[in-house]
């Protein structure tokens, strides 16, 4: 995997716009009106900028794939990161539906650990480079730099056919939050806690 510069932004936004464009958790969050399609792009491109201040945004070697990480003990408040949370607002949820995505994140969030982790936000591949193991072999590449770190990989999906994917990958649903559809929290383990 390669880090992504902030050239790569747009290539990063259209990667994951491609493949979260239906996603169950992504669409409880934007605003769903006849801008829906820049709405979405808004969030990548908030989730982007957060991860490129406060974490790591990498791209698989073809370019085909990228992954968001977010380091949450290291996100700091700061004019450029409240300007950001106030254009996803605007751009992306609708003033109307901020106090929902904000109940969500809550509710997320007090699952968390209190120690740092390794949050993986996003993992997207494009549409048409899905099923030729580009999405594993990245995955297998976070693991291994999480691991480094000493940091545990959390994530949450609400796709049904991505479980078992995790689950090879050793990653196990810890809790299940009710949002009209079901949101999975899962965690990384190394082989020998499983």
């Amino acid at each position: 995997m390669i880090k992504a510069t902030i050239k790569d932004k747009p290539l990063v936004i259209k990667i994951l716009s491609d493949s979260f464009d239906d996603n169950k958790s992504v669409n409880y969050i934007i605003k769903q009106d006849n801008k829906r399609e820049k709405r979405v792009k808004a969030l990548m491109e908030y989730s982007f900028d957060t991860c490129f201040m406060f974490g790591e945004v990498y791209l698989s070697n073809d370019k085909t794939a990228c992954a968001l990480i977010l380091y949450p003990d290291r996100k700091k408040s700061s004019i450029k990161a409240i300007w950001a949370d106030l254009t996803l607002v605007f751009k992306a949820i609708g003033i109307s539906r901020a106090n929902k995505a904000m109940s969500r994140e809550s509710q997320i969030k007090s699952h968390y650990p209190n120690t740092p982790f390794y949050y993986l936000w996003f993992l997207g591949v494009l549409t048409s480079a899905q099923h030729k193991g580009i999405g594993s072999q990245l995955l297998a590449e976070i693991i291994q730099d999480s691991q480094q770190q000493n940091r545990q990989i959390y994530l949450e999906t609400s796709t049904l056919k991505n479980l078992p994917w995790y689950e090879k990958f050793n990653f196990k649903v810890y809790h299940e939050i009710n949002l009209g559809y079901s949101l999975y929290m899962m965690k990384s383990f190394k082989k020998s806690e499983s």
